[in-house]
Parts: C-alpha cells; structure tokens; sequence
C-alpha cells in the first residue's frame, strides 16, 4: 500500500511554514519551529505515533510564540486530513492514557470530519522552556479544526507542567496512530453514513 504523504506549504504576514508528513513512517522527524520546547514536543509526537515529520516555520517570534504555535497546528491538521484521503478502510477511532512519570494523560480521537476540540489541564506556570504553556490548548484547537477531528485531551493526574505536556503530545500521537490504522474489516468508510 502507498504511503500516506502530505505536503503543504502556508505564507502570511506573521509565518512562512512548510510541512511534509508520511502518516505511514517511521518516527523520523526534522523539526525546526524557532521554539525549542515546542520542537521537541513535534519530535516526541512524531516518534511515537510513528509518523514521519518535517516541518520549517519562519516566524514573528519578536512579537512572542502565539502566531508560530498556532499556524504549525493549522498547518499540521491540514497534512493530516490531506494524508488521509477519502478514509477508507481507517479505524477511524483511537484512544491511549498515557503515563510520564507522576503523571497521566487521556487522548480520544475520531476522524469524522466535525472538529471538535475538548481539553481539561491546567498549567501551574506561564511557561516551559520557551513556548508559552496556554499556547498547548492552542495548537490542539488548530489541529482540531483544520484536521476535522473530534478531538478530546485529559489531565487524569496532574503534575509537573513539562511531563503533563509530553504526555498530551504522546498520547495524541498514540490515538492518531490507532484511528489511522487499517483494518481488513472495514471495506469502505467507518460510518453508517458512508463517508466521513
């Protein structure tokens, strides 16, 4: 079966972004937002989903790291739903909870189309490293909406503000692998509608 790439490229006053994904990888990323923490949080999503990930964002970082974060989720979502096609023959489901050390993420996905973004986590501080911690709500919402994926993220156990946000990346990573997956049994489209 072909591999299932996407490749995009979106230029505006605030960022200049390119991004190349294989929903059928191996976990090889090159990563380069100008935002260190935020890059790693790419890398870790691409590892463990499995995901192969290039992405190059030029932007307004003298004004702060909104305009970046959130124009990476947009663009990424885009890939997404531009690597899966018409979804035929996906699980079209995913769910994984997480564990980083003290603590322990949910992430639940369905790839129907409705964006739909449910986040419960709080932050106990204004930033890990350099990316702004409300910024991690943003990009969720960016995917989200321009993947069209129902997208719920959980906080079950609080703790340490830089383990809660690698767990949410990974555990994201994990349920969009599942809901990418394919299953012989499914013929067409996961819906009694008969498309997604």
């Amino acid at each position: 079966m072909a591999c299932r790439l996407a490749e995009l490229t979106r230029k505006t006053k605030e960022t200049d972004i390119a991004v190349r994904l294989n929903l059928d990888g191996t976990g090889r990323s090159q990563i380069d937002s100008g935002v260190g923490f935020f890059n790693h949080m790419l890398e870790g999503f691409s590892k463990h989903g499995f995901f192969d990930l290039d992405l190059k964002c030029d932007g307004d970082l003298n004004v702060d790291c909104h305009h970046t974060i959130e124009d990476c989720g947009i663009v990424l979502g885009n890939a997404i739903a531009e690597a899966l096609g018409d979804k035929k023959g996906i699980k079209r489901f995913g769910s994984f909870i997480l564990p980083m050390d003290e603590t322990l993420v949910l992430c639940a996905i369905d790839l129907s189309g409705r964006p739909y973004l449910q986040f419960d986590g709080e932050f106990t501080c204004e930033r890990v490293g350099d990316m702004d911690t409300e910024m991690v709500k943003e990009f969720f919402y960016a995917v989200s909406y321009s993947a069209g994926m129902n997208l719920h993220i959980k906080v079950l156990t609080a703790g340490n503000n830089h383990h809660m946000i690698e767990a949410m990346f990974k555990a994201f990573a994990k349920a969009l692998d599942e809901a990418c997956t394919f299953d012989s049994r499914i013929t067409d489209v996961m819906s009694t509608k008969g498309s997604l």
